[in-house]
Parts: structure tokens; sequence; C-alpha cells
């Protein structure tokens, strides 16, 4: 199963490169659009769910480090929930290590 890396820019400019273990991230985020923070929670959190059916299918189990990655990324998103305007970018989609 493919896995790869997709790049996120937050409201403060900062980046953050995180992980899915299938491609589907990229069939629920363009490139270079920004997306209000609630949106983006939403699709990460469907597009994380198919990842891990996708693995529980072809090993057995979920995807721990996906699971990881979601929790990080709905804590950092937190940061920026008190600011209604706030928006991610998607980057970059890449392979993974």
């Amino acid at each position: 199963m493919p896995a790869m890396h997709y790049t996120v820019r937050w409201p403060d400019a900062s980046e953050t490169t995180c992980y899915s273990p299938s491609l589907v991230i990229q069939d629920f985020f363009t490139l270079q659009q920004d997306y209000p923070l609630p949106e983006f929670l939403r699709r990460l959190r469907e597009a994380t769910a198919i990842a891990n059916e996708r693995v529980q299918a072809k090993f057995g189990f979920t995807c721990s480090r996906a699971s990881d990655q979601l929790s990080d990324t709905e804590r950092r998103a937190a940061s920026f929930a008190q600011t209604p305007e706030s928006c991610v970018r998607l980057l970059a989609f890449g392979p993974a290590d």
C-alpha cells in the first residue's frame, strides 16, 4: 500500500509535514487551496478513516501512525480555533520515507 506525506501550512504560516498510509488524502484536498479550519478537519478525518479502513482490510489492523498523525493535527488545529477566519493550505504531496 503506497503511503505518502503531505505538507500543511497553518494560519500562522508555519508548516508541518504529515503522514498518510494511503494516497486517498489526494482525493480530499487540492494543492494550493485554502480550507477553513473546520472544513480541513472534516476532510482530514474522513480521509484518515478511509485510509485506516484500507489498512485494516489489507493487514488486519488499523494504522496507529495515521491515528497519531490525526490526533497531532487536531491538537495543532485547536490552537487556531479561536480565530474564525483561520485557514489551512495543502502545499505538497510526496512519497513517504
